[in-house]
């Protein structure tokens, strides 16, 4: 693909001149919004295995090349370079649909993929509408670059970067070589408590705790822990990373299958209060409608 410049196409009348500072009342929600697109990457992408369309190679499922899709978010933080980066491994996207989905502002990727598998999808499962969330990113950056590849079979990867300023914007080929997306923001100056990890790890406690996608947040050229030792002085491995997330909380598991100390920990974990519950109620109901929560 050649080069394309381009301006990009506002769906509803003077959009992208007040996103900036007039899109949210949170300024800090922006977070929120690419993480939602990223689950709801993962989430369209799962779908599609489900049905056949898609094979998730090893490298995707943990190892295990009979394996679902291990749904995976990243946010990466650079205090040196000034970027706050998001990856997931979801679905991707072509230039074709960078065009349809990003360079058209306002129009819905998740309701155009509902519309499709409307037979076939659980629509409840896709959180966000790509397009005018992800454009809440440009409330704290100058310049903001998407690299995604397709899952497409022989699909060609994109790059798109847009300075905000206007509404031009640059797409290219693009190097991922893993289905999925990164989306990296090069932050204002005005807004650089969003490159440190203890801010950003604030606003996804916030907001993201309880999201279907597991989230890892990592510090560019962070200095490594010192190694653990046994009784013996052998040196231990490394523990894994873990998510900042819980993707299967409380309300969603049968009351049956919960304990009492389930119910108090999740409230002291929640509410942040050292004192017990006075008493709870677990909500679990498909008819006449589906209804799942903890009073």
């Amino acid at each position: 693909m050649s080069e394309k410049k381009g301006s990009l196409s506002i769906s509803s009348e003077n959009i992208f001149p007040i996103i900036k500072k007039w899109m949210y009342s949170d300024q800090d929600i922006f977070i929120r919004e690419l993480i939602s697109n990223g689950c709801d990457a993962i989430t369209k992408l799962k779908k599609l295995e489900m049905m056949g369309e898609y094979s998730a190679p090893a490298s995707e499922t943990g190892g295990d090349a009979d394996a679902m899709l291990k749904g995976r978010i990243d946010v990466e933080c650079d205090n040196k370079g000034k970027t706050l980066t998001f990856i997931d491994n979801g679905i991707g996207m072509t230039s074709e649909e960078v065009d349809k989905y990003i360079n058209q502002i306002a129009f819905s990727g998740a309701t155009d993929f509902i519309q499709k598998y409307k037979d076939k999808s659980d629509s409840d499962q896709i959180i966000g509408h790509f397009g005018l969330g992800f454009y809440s990113a440009f409330m704290v950056a100058d310049k903001v670059e998407i690299d995604s590849l397709s899952y497409a079979p022989g699909a060609t990867p994109v790059h798109w970067e847009c300075d905000g300023a206007g509404t031009d914007y640059t797409m290219t080929d693009g190097t991922r070589d893993r289905v999925g997306t990164k989306i990296t923001l090069h932050i204002s100056d005005d807004c650089l408590k969003y490159c440190n990890e203890y801010s950003v790890r604030e606003v996804l406690d916030k907001y993201c705790s309880f999201m279907p996608q597991e989230i890892y947040l990592t510090t560019v050229d962070a200095p490594k822990p010192e190694p653990k030792k046994d009784k013996d002085g052998k040196e231990l491995p490394p523990e894994p990373p873990k998510p900042i997330n819980d993707i299967s909380p409380l309300w969603a598991r049968t009351p049956s299958d919960c304990k009492d100390e389930d119910y108090k920990d999740f409230y002291m974990k929640v509410f942040h209060d050292y004192r017990e519950p006075l008493f709870w109620i677990h909500l679990n109901m498909d008819y006449p409608f589906n209804l799942k929560g903890i009073l």
